[in-house]
């Protein structure tokens, strides 16, 4: 992958909406683990609601000269979710706060998910 001047804003707008996208995300998460949902319902319900969040900021703000996908884009939230359950039950077991578990999760998958989006649902001509 080249680091082009434009690759380095793209990477800055994708961290610009990555902020606000996570404080809706681990917002809803927070507000259901609070409501009385255990920490793994409370992550796929969050996760759901986000996912229609997400594809606004990243197609609107990120990769706004793109073509997207809207299947490739729910396809890629289908593995995002798969590897944000993994990584949380991974860090749930050194982390025994719910709150502390989904942030620590939600930062290691979120790089991988730049790549997801970059490669397999926001295409350009020039990629």
């Amino acid at each position: 992958m080249k680091f082009s001047r434009e690759r380095v804003r793209e990477l800055w707008r994708y961290y610009q909406a990555g902020v606000v996208n996570t404080i809706f995300g681990l917002g809803a998460y927070s507000a259901l683990v609070w409501l009385g949902l255990g920490m793994f319902m409370a992550q796929f319900i969050a996760h759901a609601m986000g996912v229609a969040f997400n594809y606004l900021t990243y197609s609107r703000h990120v990769f706004r000269d793109a073509n997207p996908s809207p299947g490739r884009f729910l396809l890629s939230y289908v593995v995002n979710y798969l590897i944000g359950l993994i990584t949380l039950a991974l860090v749930s077991q050194f982390i025994i706060s719910p709150y502390g578990t989904g942030i620590v999760s939600a930062g290691a998958v979120s790089v991988v998910n730049y790549f997801i989006l970059k490669r397999f649902v926001f295409l350009t001509g020039a990629t």
